[in-house]
Parts: structure tokens; C-alpha cells; sequence
């Protein structure tokens, strides 16, 4: 991997992603934030339905679109963070790192949060 990408990864936090539509199967495009934290990649929002996230569980192959510091198109898979405790952890650290008070466990109960595989070396 590029060590200008490297960096972006260790640093940006403004991504697209590029999902595909759990009905139409077209392309769909959002802007977001990324968490790197202890070198893993997440994605999350605030708690409610999110279509970018019920996208990423029909279809878990996207583009993770690098466009800060450096632009990239990277190929990834998307891995849903379901168990409970695992959630709690990685949000609080998501809050902590970015300085913001909020209440984790309602995030924990209702807030997409996916583990982010990118597919290149």
C-alpha cells in the first residue's frame, strides 16, 4: 500500500463510500467519517436506520474513497459489529479519540457500526 494512503488512513477522518442498493443494485455514494483505532478501521453514525449501513449488510463489498489528504479508491468489505460488548469498547474509543461526550450506551443499542477490511496489499 502507498505510504501516502497509509497516512490518509492514520489521519483523515472525511471518506466516501460507495455502496451498492440492497433493491436497485445501483451505485450509491456518501460521505462519512472513519475511525482508525489501534490500526482497525471502523464506520458509525449516530443511533437510527441508516441506508448506507443496511446496503453494506445486503451487499458488504464497497469503495472506501480516500479524499483528504490523498484520493484513493480502495476495495473493501464492510463486517458488522454485532456482539454487545465488542460495540461498547469500540465506540467508547471512537468518543474518546474524537473528544466528544456522548451517551455510548445509545450508540451501543442503535448505532450502525461496522468493521472496515480493506482488500488491497
Amino acid at each position: 500500500m502507498d505510504d501516502q494512503v497509509k497516512r490518509a488512513l492514520e489521519r483523515d477522518r472525511t471518506i466516501d463510500i460507495i455502496t451498492r442498493g440492497r433493491k436497485t443494485g445501483e451505485a450509491r455514494r456518501t460521505e462519512i467519517w472513519f475511525h482508525n483505532i489501534d490500526g482497525q478501521l471502523y464506520i458509525t453514525g449516530t443511533p437510527g436506520r441508516r441506508d448506507w449501513y443496511a446496503n453494506l449488510l445486503a451487499c458488504p463489498e464497497f469503495t472506501f474513497h480516500l479524499k483528504q489528504s490523498v484520493r484513493a479508491d480502495l476495495p473493501a468489505r464492510a463486517t458488522p459489529i454485532l456482539d454487545q460488548e465488542r460495540r461498547r469498547v469500540i465506540i467508547a474509543a471512537v468518543h474518546q479519540k474524537r473528544g466528544i461526550s456522548r451517551d455510548v450506551e445509545a450508540w451501543v443499542e442503535g448505532s450502525p457500526l461496522v468493521h472496515v477490511e480493506l482488500l488491497v496489499e
